[in-house]
């Protein structure tokens, strides 16, 4: 079982991540973690702080000579903004000389301060910023690599951006990316694969930041190589869609998820929403038909490449819609002083105009881990090569007559 555990606030010295249940002897280095932190950063209409932050990665335990060791992997993040906050964020004893008392529509801000009983809306903001999805990057980058060496590959692009949409955006028309197009995708100013789209989306952005206003939308995130089987029809909470769901979902932002043509498919006829199951016989030299060997194909991907909580083997495909930032360029949303309870507007805690690309990234991250512990409960394995034979068998039998 893969398990990950955060830590850390916005504004705090650093952020950390713990992953524990990682094989053995899986090579990774720092650098590849540092890369795709650099990629979460990504974006047309971030703002400025996205420019001058950077992450400062070490890793505290678990890795030796570029390999896992088999223990838990700490990951630690130093927060190069720290010493600015240290007054604001200190955890001596003391009370801060720029307390909030205005709650923010659209974020935690309020019911958090309710829930524990504070008086200061940063008591709560620090924690539930997206700041804290670079530790999960950190840790999904282990995710990544692990599912590289069995041949799985997770990218994410933007198909809607307010309310410029990609081409085809629902059903069979949509242009997808492959792991050969990672580079392409990330090229893109706003994570789109589709160039026409990608011009129309930062109108949008470039429109919204003139009003003031900020911008949601919608991540596709891709998964290649995924093998028939994992997940559970068994148990509710092993199912794999109702896993990725939740994942996505837990993201800061997210509103909703569908697996495949989700919403799409439901205003179908059933004759019109299944992928047809095939048989591919086994070819010989110049492409004739073997009478023994051979694997299942689908003639679609409508269903994302899950079927009964489990994948099919086919392309899986999740989408997640992020809505848009809460936080304005302009005072406009009201809300309530908590300490007056006159009326009043939001707070600015930052300025980015939409995060939507950077949130594919982030996209991705909980996607893998979420394949990544299903293929260490499949295949098991206290060694990356232990896992590999395991998983090599598993294929195998999977092409036997």
């Amino acid at each position: 079982m893969l398990r990950y555990l955060t830590a850390g606030e916005s504004h705090g010295p650093a952020l950390v991540v713990v992953v524990e249940g990682l094989p053995a002897r899986l090579p990774i280095t720092i650098e590849a973690v540092a890369d795709e932190l650099a990629r979460r950063r990504l974006g047309y209409g971030r703002g400025p702080r996205m420019r001058f932050e950077r992450d400062d990665v070490e890793f505290l335990s678990g890795v030796r000579h570029g390999r896992t060791l088999g223990s838990p992997v700490s990951i630690l993040i130093r927060n190069t903004e720290w010493p600015k906050w240290v007054e604001q964020m200190s955890p001596a004893p003391g009370v801060t000389a720029k307390p909030l008392h205005q709650p923010r529509p659209g974020h935690a801000d309020l019911a958090g301060m309710q829930k524990y009983g504070f008086d200061d809306a940063r008591d709560v903001l620090e924690r539930a910023s997206a700041r804290e999805t670079a530790a999960r990057v950190a840790a999904g980058t282990l995710a990544k690599t692990l599912l590289s060496h069995l041949g799985i590959s997770v990218l994410s692009h933007v198909i809607q951006i307010g309310s410029a949409r990609a081409g085809g955006y629902s059903g069979d028309g949509l242009r997808r990316p492959t792991p050969a197009d990672l580079e392409a995708v990330d090229a893109s100013e706003v994570r789109c694969f589709d160039p026409d789209s990608e011009q129309a989306m930062i109108t949008e952005i470039k429109e919204a930041a003139k009003a003031g206003d900020s911008l949601g939308g919608v991540v596709e995130v891709l998964a290649y190589g995924v093998p028939p089987g994992l997940g559970s029809h068994v148990h509710w909470d092993r199912k794999l869609d109702g896993l990725l769901a939740q994942a996505l979902m837990s993201i800061q932002a997210m509103k909703g998820v569908e697996i495949g043509d989700g919403f799409e498919v439901a205003g179908r006829r059933g004759s019109d929403a299944h992928d047809e199951i095939l048989w591919e016989p086994a070819r010989g030299p110049g492409g004739v038909p073997l009478k023994t060997g051979g694997s299942y194909a689908r003639a679609s991907d409508r269903a994302g490449g899950t079927e009964g909580g489990m994948t099919t083997g086919a392309l899986l495909v999740a989408r997640v819609a992020m809505k848009p930032l809460a936080s304005l360029n302009r005072p406009v949303l009201r809300t309530v002083d908590t300490e007056t309870k006159e009326a009043t507007v939001s707070f600015k805690e930052r300025t980015d105009v939409t995060a939507v690309p950077a949130a594919g990234v982030v996209a991705e991250t909980m996607v893998a881990l979420v394949l990544a512990n299903e293929v260490l409960r499949k295949f098991g394995g206290d060694s990356l090569p232990e896992l590999l034979r395991n998983h090599r068998g598993y294929l195998d039998q999977l092409q036997a007559p």
